[in-house]
């Protein structure tokens, strides 16, 4: 009894612990969305930060609480578009100063040229000539400052009624308080924001998006001489990481066991003569025409793996293995057990569509790369075309593989296409938010055209195309949009298909 509850205890907490593994791959694909990241942001820092005002506010008493609503929507305004025109925390803090001053100062020119309260009425009245002003002046210096903060003008108007809220008697004093706590409050707000953006915001590749941190111990199955460009792609992938390395992966099927039988010259003669048992001499017989073909197969790979080395300059390992009833089950196998996060493999195809072996490798969860090239002696790709659909860790993926083919002196360019022409502006925010999180020089670019039209005019001046297997799309959707790599055939530059496990 104590067994089976053990058992199923067992059980439950793998399942919870599959659970929670799944969960959080799912999290940190969501949170790689620059938008997402963005409104996580708001909605965590934003409460955190006008906490910390609070808390200073009412240990100093010198933060009056009216400061509050202008600070929170421009706290809000800085996070909300961290590379926006308001973005800057010198205008942040330096607008929202002003438009204090500008409000203290329409106080006081109300004050001292009789125009306060014209009518005579008494108690808290806002002098309309008083808030022109105020919204005038604050219009102007920040003009002329640079400072053009929408909240500035919120701190220029409650300068008019700031005096209520502190004692008659240290009117004066009061206002020069208030401009100094407008001008603590936003500091300590921009300075949180300063840090957030360079410390996080713009390292964000690096610390959310896996492709940055992973897919740099690569398996390249090699089938043939033909695969040999595959092996160069997948060791410029991994060349990019202190601690790539390549594995070049032979799996040694029945088909070749067979010829290296036929091939096989057995000796004859008195003195081999023994008497074995018939099954265990054919035994051993398949065995040696195994071991055979493995060696003349580690051979041709450790030839391969010495050329990657010199011209490269990254590790190169060799493994061979025997076909199992899966030639993708075997592969990724031996990925897993070889330490290996990315497999390249070269791109096959069957009646017109992708063979069984690269369709099991886009269906596991291991990053899968299947490449087709055009040029098989070529061993560099300096320019690099990106078309991505839609923002996430695909397109990161594909981004980041290019940066890394392509290298420092090469050229990546990032497009997308668009139906209609009210689509541009935000094509281009996705572009941007893209491209700005990782190292290097991007060009982007936007098409009215469809993806075959733009692939098939501009293919002849990159060297190669990386575009997404769209396998996180749903059956149906590929059947309505079949992905792009099945509906271009005749590139004249290398095509790289990438698939996120």
């Amino acid at each position: 009894m104590l067994d089976g509850l053990r058992a199923r205890y067992l059980d439950a907490l793998r399942r919870v612990r599959r659970f929670e593994r799944r969960e959080v791959r799912e999290f940190r694909r969501w949170i790689e969305h620059t938008a997402n990241l963005i409104h996580l942001s708001v909605l965590l820092l934003i409460p955190l930060l006008i906490a910390l005002v609070t808390a200073v506010s009412n240990s100093v008493d010198v933060l009056p609480f009216v400061l509050f609503p202008p600070l929170a929507s421009g706290t809000y305004t800085l996070f909300a578009d961290p590379e926006g025109t308001y973005a800057s925390p010198t205008k942040f803090v330096g607008g929202l100063t002003t438009g204090a001053l500008c409000g203290t100062v329409a106080v006081w020119v109300g004050v001292h040229t009789m125009l306060r309260d014209p009518l005579g009425t008494g108690g808290l009245f806002v002098s309309p000539f008083e808030a022109a002003l105020a919204i005038f002046l604050t219009g102007g210096v920040t003009w002329a400052l640079d400072f053009e903060e929408p909240s500035a003008f919120s701190t220029a108007l409650l300068a008019l009624i700031a005096p209520a809220f502190g004692a008659p008697e240290s009117v004066e004093s009061f206002f020069i308080e208030y401009v100094g706590s407008v001008f603590v409050a936003s500091t300590i707000v921009a300075a949180a924001f300063h840090v957030w953006r360079r410390q996080f915001y713009e390292r964000r590749s690096r610390y959310l998006y896996q492709s940055t941190k992973g897919d740099d111990h690569v398996l390249v199955p090699m089938g043939s001489e033909g695969d040999r460009p595959t092996a160069m792609f997948a060791a410029r992938l991994a060349a990019a990481h202190d601690a790539g390395k390549v594995v070049l992966l032979d799996v040694v099927d029945e088909t070749a066991v067979e010829a290296a039988e036929r091939t096989m010259s057995v000796p004859t003669g008195e003195a081999d003569t023994r008497l074995v048992d018939p099954e265990l001499a054919a035994t051993e017989d398949v065995e040696t025409e195994e071991v055979q073909v493995a060696d003349e197969s580690a051979q041709r790979l450790e030839a391969e793996a010495r050329r990657i080395e010199t011209k490269v300059g990254v590790p190169c390992e060799v493994v061979v293995v025997g076909e199992g009833p899966d030639r993708s089950r075997t592969v990724l196998k031996t990925a897993r057990e070889a330490n290996c996060d990315l497999v390249v493999a070269p791109y096959e195809e069957e009646n017109g569509g992708l063979s069984s072996f690269v369709r099991g490798l886009f269906r596991s969860n291991l990053d899968a790369i299947a490449f087709r090239p055009t040029d098989e002696s070529r061993e560099r790709w300096k320019r690099v075309l990106v078309p991505v659909r839609r923002a996430g860790d695909t397109a990161h993926a594909m981004i980041e593989f290019a940066r890394r083919v392509a290298g420092r002196s090469g050229r990546v360019s990032v497009c997308t296409c668009i139906d209609r022409e009210n689509e541009r502006r935000a094509a281009e925010t996705t572009l941007a938010n893209l491209v700005e999180a990782f190292e290097g020089s991007f060009e982007t670019r936007v098409s009215r055209s469809s993806i075959e039209s733009f692939l098939g005019a501009n293919d002849a001046y990159y060297d190669l195309t990386i575009m997404g297997a769209s396998t996180d799309r749903s059956a149906a959707s590929r059947f309505v949009s079949p992905p792009t790599f099945e509906r271009i055939h005749d590139l004249d530059c290398d095509v790289a298909i990438v698939h996120r496990g």
